[in-house]
Formats: structure tokens, C-alpha cells, sequence
């Protein structure tokens, strides 16, 4: 991943004009994150596009409080609502796909991708522009369309730099290194809240349970990837589009403190862990003013208090979503397509309590192995058949669900 600009440029920022933020899933956890972030450094940063899905009232408090030049709601049926909760501050509001990909290829330094699933990527797409910063919070783009995602971002000369703290931290490891001298790299899972329960007990998991994330504070999308372990398959696919690293060469290990992310093991016998508080506000920092440091208000390491770190191998049998994952990594394709739409479908049917914990990872598996019998078995070579794919996985997970 190629650096934007220079060390110095960076460190004589105050000598140049605020970096235009553009930020797209202003109203997620991440989002919440990254405005805490610019609203401590108002003189780094000037958000110029909200994008928010459905919560207008949020939202409409953020274009008060922040005044971007423009806003955007993806639920258009909410349009009037928000020009109304909007009415006075002069900024222009939007809603539906087009205001979506109106705000992401606004002018801006760096874009702040952070809306959560599949329906990420076509405004994450859409804001790739030369020289153009994206911040990747939204692991879809590499999940559900990774080679035409990214071979779009180097014809359009745009750099990505990863916010999921495991990828943040191995592309701080990497340190710029040849790729061809890495043996293996390695993301940490937590291993959620039934790390410890029996696979029987997993089986009658209640929503409220896997709610509860023992670390890490996010949406119920991914604290629910979390609890099955589906998270770390994601973030394999995702790893290995970033870095372009085999999928023999990437491992999970259960790591239930959340101080190390993830780790890079070198051809000369050393391994370098990139390792902070569980707090997503240090990888954003680190997006935020790449390539130079800014403070950040996260708790500072002290290792001799926190005593030991421990580490686990993911159990495949408890948690056969990982190996679900794994196994459509490494078949390649347009298998991780599948896989993501069918698991968004399943994570929303548990959510809304249509079916049950463990038949999550069930009916991923169903559904890829129903689309392997439909031919889904060949990799999508732009975005738009990408999304095609996970359009036709969608409406087969549906008639699974309903079935």
C-alpha cells in the first residue's frame, strides 16, 4: 500500500488547510468513533459528507453539530423527516442511492467507509478517486468483491488503509516489508462470549447472550459475527486481498485479552504483533493522520498490571463458521460472496428471532452449497457482477429461511 503523501508533509499539517473528512456510516459505532476523534482535533479535521442509513434524527444532530457541506440518508422514505430536522442550518441533504454516492465522491482527503454489510460497497467504490485516502471499515468491499475492489483502487490511484483493528495493526507491523519475506500473519480473535460454553450449551444460545461482546463495544451485525466466530473468517478474506497474502499463509488464534491484533511471522525467524487497548479509536487515529500520530484519548498499555496474555486455537467443531469461512477462502471464486450474503441474511433472521443460534453457520453452508449447484463457483470480475451475486445469494437465502 502505497503512502499519500510524506512523513513531513504530515507533521507540518498545521501549516496547511484542515483534511477534508467524508464519512460514510456517521451513525455506527465507528462512526461515533471517528467523530469523537476530529471533534478533539477541530483544527486537523472538516467533515465535508454524512452518510447514514436510516436513523435520521442522528444524523440530522450531527449536521447541526458538525455542518458538512453536504448529507445523505440511504432510506429514502425518510427524506422529508430528515430536510425537516434539518431545516435552518443551509446544508444540502439527500436521500436514497444516488445522495449515497452523491456524498461519497464529494471532494475529500480521506473517506471514512464504515457502513456495515454489502451495502458498503458501491459507495465505498464510488468514492476511489487518485490520491484519495479510504479508511476500510467496511470489510464487505474485500469479502464480497476483493479483485475488482481492489483493482479498481490502483487504476483509480487510491490508497487503502485497513480500520479493522486486526488488519490496522498487521499493516503497522508490516512496516513497508516485501511481502515475499512473510511466512505467515496471524489475527486475534477474542473468542467472544461462548469461548468457554460447551457446544451444546452454544447450541441454545439466546440473542441476548450473544449480544453481550466481553471487549469490544459495536453494532449487532458484527458483535454477532463475533459470538460465531464469522468475523475471523471475514477478516482472513479480507487480509488476504489487502496484503495479497495465500490462504495457507493466514491463521486465527483466540487471544481473549484483545491486546494483541494480529501478527506478521518473517522468512528470518522473527515476529513482529502489533498490540494497544481494545478501543477502535486507536486504528481510526492511526487512518486519521496517516502517515504522521495524533493523541488520542485511548487507555494506555501497562503490561506488567494486565500480567499475562493468553492464547487459544479456535475450535472448528464449536464454531464452524471459521471453518466455513476458511473453506471459501480457499475455494476462491465467488464462494466468499455467497458466504457474506448468505451470513448477512442469517445474522438478520437471528436478530429478528426467526431462527436459532447455531443455525447460522448452518445455513451459510446451505446456501453456499446450494449456489455451488447454480454456478456461483466463478470469481466476479467487477463490482457489478459482484453485487449481482450477492443479490441472487440473498433471494436464495430467503427461500432457505422460508423453507
Amino acid at each position: 500500500m502505497d503512502q499519500c503523501c510524506t512523513a513531513n508533509d504530515a507533521r507540518d499539517a498545521h501549516r496547511h488547510p484542515p483534511r477534508r473528512i467524508s464519512l460514510l456510516g456517521a451513525t455506527g459505532s465507528i462512526g461515533k468513533s471517528t467523530i469523537d476523534l476530529i471533534k478533539r482535533n477541530p483544527d486537523r479535521f472538516k467533515v465535508v459528507a454524512l452518510v447514514a442509513g436510516r436513523d435520521c434524527g442522528a444524523l440530522a444532530d450531527l449536521v447541526r453539530d458538525l455542518k458538512p457541506e453536504f448529507a445523505a440518508l440511504r432510506d429514502e422514505t425518510r427524506l422529508g423527516d430528515f430536510k425537516s430536522a434539518v431545516e435552518g442550518t443551509g446544508v444540502p441533504v439527500g436521500a436514497g442511492r444516488s445522495a449515497v454516492i452523491e456524498a461519497a465522491k464529494l471532494d475529500a482527503d480521506l473517506v471514512v467507509s464504515a457502513i456495515v454489510g454489502a451495502a458498503g460497497v458501491e459507495p465505498t467504490h464510488a468514492a476511489l478517486a487518485p490520491g484519495r485516502v479510504i479508511a476500510l471499515a467496511n470489510k464487505e468491499c474485500l469479502v464480497c468483491a476483493g479483485a475488482p475492489f481492489m483493482r479498481a483502487a490502483r487504476e483509480a490511484g487510491a490508497v487503502l488503509l485497513p480500520v479493522d483493528s486486526e488488519h490496522n495493526a498487521i499493516f503497522q507491523a508490516l512496516g513497508g516489508t516485501d511481502p515475499a519475506t512473510i511466512e505467515l500473519m496471524t489475527i486475534t480473535a477474542s473468542g467472544g462470549p461462548f469461548r468457554q460454553w460447551s457446544k451444546e450449551a452454544i447450541e441454545s444460545a439466546t440473542l441476548e447472550q450473544a449480544l453481550k461482546h466481553p471487549n469490544w463495544s459495536m453494532g449487532p451485525k458484527n458483535t454477532l459475527d463475533s459470538a460465531t466466530l464469522m468475523n475471523k473468517g471475514l477478516e482472513l478474506i479480507e487480509a488476504h486481498h489487502l496484503f495479497g497474502v495465500p490462504a495457507e499463509r493466514l491463521t486465527v488464534v483466540v487471544h481473549p485479552q484483545s491486546i494483541i491484533h494480529g501478527l506478521v511471522y518473517f522468512a528470518d525467524g522473527s515476529v513482529t504483533a502489533g498490540m494497544a487497548a481494545p478501543d477502535m479509536r486507536v486504528p481510526i487515529a492511526h487512518c486519521l493522520s496517516y502517515p504522521d500520530r495524533m493523541q488520542a484519548p485511548t487507555k494506555r498499555l501497562d503490561l506488567a498490571t494486565i500480567g499475562a496474555l493468553t492464547f487459544e486455537r479456535p475450535d472448528l467443531d464449536r464454531f464452524p463458521a471459521l471453518r466455513i469461512a476458511q473453506s471459501a477462502l480457499a475455494a476462491g471464486g465467488g464462494l466468499p460472496t455467497v458466504l457474506n450474503a448468505a451470513n448477512e441474511m442469517a445474522v438478520e433472521a437471528f436478530l429478528h428471532r426467526r431462527i436459532g443460534f447455531a443455525d447460522i453457520a448452518r445455513h451459510v453452508e446451505a446456501a453456499i452449497e446450494a449456489a455451488l449447484k447454480r454456478g456461483a463457483s466463478r470469481e466476479p470480475a467487477t463490482i457489478a457482477e459482484a453485487l449481482a451475486v450477492d443479490h441472487n445469494t440473498r433471494e436464495l437465502s430467503r427461500a432457505l429461511l422460508a423453507a
